[in-house]
């Protein structure tokens, strides 16, 4: 998994390339955490993700919880079918806000 971060006005967009998993989702929780205290907002930008299990849906949710507590924006972008299935199952597709493609 590779990520790339960059800021439009006062929203961190992180972009994430390759699979969430157990192996690299510790990694992924990290860096959003990170982006959740900076900026107003967060927007995620999964284009680039092909599959993500519970472990990496687990750091997205949380980082989400985390951004809300201190009244900022979150917002995942660019959803694949594939992930966008995985949202579904575990009912989280009304959840989380979800944009069409990243700023």
């Amino acid at each position: 998994m590779k990520h790339h971060i960059r800021e439009v006005d006062d929203t961190v967009i992180v972009a994430f390339e390759g699979d969430i998993d157990l192996e690299c989702s510790g990694e992924a929780r990290d860096v959003l955490m990170d982006c959740a205290s900076r900026g107003t907002g967060v927007q995620v930008d999964l284009s680039g993700v092909f599959m993500i299990d519970s472990s990496g849906v687990a750091s997205l949710l949380e980082a989400f919880q985390n951004a809300r507590k201190k009244g900022k924006t979150f917002t995942l972008a660019g959803v694949g079918e594939p992930v966008m299935r995985v949202f579904k199952l575990a009912r989280l597709d009304t959840v989380f806000p979800f944009a069409d493609s990243a700023s």
